[in-house]
């Protein structure tokens, strides 16, 4: 089956995690797609290929060589920032190189004057939205890609190549994906995770991560008796967020620079709860960003009273480099790869975290490859086909090439 076939069957399958849930998989859905994956996987000749409990699953291609144990990851969940269900994916066979029209009905329209990136895929067939869903790119395709990897060596025994371990998990999307994945049973010396962007990127670097939970706490009188009596929790917890850097914020920033996002907030004049994830790849930086929400605190809680501001500071992952440094080889043999297949690679860091930054902690070094997708979690979503068959042929050499060493 064609790479981009697979990817169309998985799509179709909600498989969009729920944030705030307390099982895993966060959403019983994600399931289905695990299933199938099973049966696709045992019927093309993985024959331990089966899913646990908590909808990890797992499956082996054993070694016809010495080499390596080589794993590769990706996830089956969805973001829960933009609509999973209907997916109602269109091709754009030989993209003409100008705005695309995703939907007509609600003039949906994807142009190159936001996504200059389109320019470079004139001439290909692109998978996009009807621009009421996301796609699934993240990381359908990812899941895609590593089957049809798979399917390769199944079909071809005389390729040499090591053992091959391969794992799809629930709730990346919600920072859980790693939580209750079986490092010793999955038995790698190293993996990758395929849940990357654009074709060539490699990713070694991601940021360190904490979530923030600020709780103001006010009193509530009448308006018309509050004189030196109210203490308005609303205006107190805009004091707090307005006393954080104007321009250490996701809009702001690029790159290396990090940043604290204020990504929900509720309350009335009594309680208001702030939330925000703080984000640096500079373990310095990081601790510096949580310092400065606790003395803001102090600062507050020194003005309007003992217990007027509470903070809750949860770290949510580190930056895998620091694991991946002594394992070098794992970075070099995917750029060589790449080269070895005419594509270009090029080492960005991770704005953001894979279950691979998790792992690397948990003692299985894992950065991250391209699946070639462009804007994932939104109605933009788009996979050029040709950039998820090259993926397919990365996957391969990266594999031959340590078959070969």
């Amino acid at each position: 089956m064609k790479v981009h076939e697979r990817f169309l069957n998985y799509v179709k399958i909600d498989t969009q995690s729920i944030p705030d849930a307390e099982t895993i998989p966060s959403s019983e859905k994600q399931k289905n797609l695990g299933k199938l994956l099973v049966e696709e996987m045992k019927s093309m000749g993985i024959e331990d290929a089966s899913m646990d409990e908590n909808g990890y699953v797992y499956g082996t291609i054993p070694a016809n060589t010495e080499a390596p144990t080589i794993g590769f990851i990706a996830h089956m969940d969805t973001s829960p920032d933009m609509p999973g269900n209907n997916v109602n994916p269109q091709i754009i066979y030989n993209y003409d190189g100008g705005d695309i029209l995703l939907n007509k009905d609600k003039n949906i329209i994807m142009n190159t004057e936001m996504f200059e990136h389109l320019l470079k895929y004139k001439g290909q067939d692109l998978i996009v939205t009807d621009g009421t869903t996301l796609l699934g790119a993240d990381n359908k395709a990812g899941i895609a890609e590593i089957l049809t990897m798979a399917e390769y060596f199944l079909n071809n025994p005389q390729v040499k190549h090591g053992t091959i371990k391969i794992a799809f998990t629930p709730d990346e999307e919600v920072g859980r994906g790693a939580d209750l994945f079986k490092v010793e049973e999955f038995g790698a010396d190293f993996a990758y995770t395929v849940d990357g962007g654009e074709l060539g990127e490699i990713e070694y670097e991601n940021f360190n991560a904490a979530s923030a939970k600020v709780t103001v706490n006010g009193v509530n009188i009448h308006p018309g008796t509050a004189k030196n009596k109210m203490k308005n929790s609303l205006t107190i917890g805009m004091e707090f967020h307005h006393m954080l850097p104007v321009y250490e914020t996701p809009e702001n920033t690029e790159g290396y620079e990090g940043f604290s996002l204020l990504h929900q907030m509720s309350g009335n004049v009594e309680k208001t709860i702030l939330e925000y994830i703080i984000r640096d790849h500079s373990m310095e930086k990081f601790n510096i960003k949580k310092e400065r929400f606790l003395k803001i605190a102090d600062y507050l809680n020194d003005k309007y009273g003992e217990g007027t501001v509470e903070i809750e500071i949860k770290d949510s992952y580190y930056n895998m480099k620091e694991k991946i440094l002594p394992h070098m080889h794992i970075i070099e043999n995917a750029k060589k790869a790449m080269k070895n297949i005419g594509i270009q690679p090029v080492l960005v860091p991770i704005r953001g975290g894979t279950d691979g930054a998790r792992l690397s902690y948990m003692g299985l070094p894992c950065p991250n490859l391209c699946t070639g997708g462009h804007n994932f979690h939104g109605r933009y979503e788009y996979i050029p086909i040709q950039s998820m068959e090259k993926v397919v042929e990365l996957l391969i050499e990266i594999v031959k090439l340590y078959a070969q060493n």
